[in-house]
């Protein structure tokens, strides 16, 4: 065990011990974020980019655009990808080679709150019926791991798609370095998510509430409160009115989250 991993034992033995005194180690509410930072634009290459600092949590994403085939069965849209790479840089915990659990798990739930909210519009990613079509990259980097990559990396990629521009075709190419307008979304899909310590949800879970929680609660939803996505992660249960409190908090304090992630 690292030191790191020994401190991270010895604050989540502080969560359990405060919130058997009744309050959350670190002083915030049940319900409450950790600050949020936004700073779009940071890449010049990509075709949009984002990066958030949620508490001690650091993610940078950015979009990319490619020309290929569409799908047979549905030859008249684009398609999306997500990925997430999870470095050393960010935890000792994490290691290159190839997908660990948690990049698997962490693209493909952000994948489907973006995916399920139909917020892209993939029949406009259609150049040529049947032949061409536009894939666009969603990928997340985690700079710092200090809890929560879920949302964290669902704000970072709501932030870059609301900057994203969309690549300028003639002739069935790109030119590169040239768009044409912003990519417009239907909706704004936002992750929620909260860990169940004891018999207390806290939003936001840090690291040290993470080593310390029994189960994990994660759900999707836009901007009308329609729920798109749902994830649950640990080995423990919740209650059907502990996830129903979840949703009532979650949908609350996201539409704050939505007004920070707009240039």
């Amino acid at each position: 065990m690292t030191q790191i991993d020994i401190m991270t034992e010895l604050r989540s033995a502080k969560v359990v011990e405060s919130l058997k005194r009744g309050t959350r180690f670190g002083g915030r509410k049940v319900d409450e974020y950790r600050d949020i930072a936004v700073q779009f634009n940071i890449s010049q290459n990509a075709n949009g980019s984002a990066r958030i600092k949620l508490g001690g949590t650091d993610v940078i994403v950015g979009t990319k655009f490619e020309i290929g085939k569409p799908y047979e069965d549905s030859p008249d849209e684009g398609s999306i990808s997500v990925g997430a790479e999870l470095t050393p840089l960010a935890s000792p915990n994490f290691e290159v080679g190839p997908p660990q659990p948690m990049e698997v798990e962490l693209a493909r739930v952000v994948d489907r709150a973006i995916r399920e909210s139909h917020c892209v519009d993939l029949k406009s990613f259609c150049l040529t019926e049947g032949e061409k079509s536009l894939t666009m990259y969603i990928d997340a980097y985690a700079i710092t791991q200090d809890g929560n990559l879920l949302d964290a990396t669902s704000m970072a990629a709501l932030a870059t798609l609301n900057n994203t521009r969309l690549p300028k075709i003639e002739d069935g190419k790109m030119i590169h370095g040239e768009f044409d307008g912003k990519l417009k979304l239907k909706n704004q899909p936002l992750l929620a998510t909260f860990a169940k310590v004891g018999g207390t949800l806290l939003l936001d879970p840090d690291l040290s509430e993470e080593t310390a929680m029994h189960s994990r609660f994660s759900f999707g939803s836009t901007e009308d409160g329609t729920l798109v996505a749902f994830q649950k992660g640990g080995s423990g249960g919740m209650t059907m009115e502990e996830i129903s409190r979840a949703i009532e908090i979650g949908l609350k304090v996201t539409k704050e989250n939505r007004k920070k992630l707009k240039e």
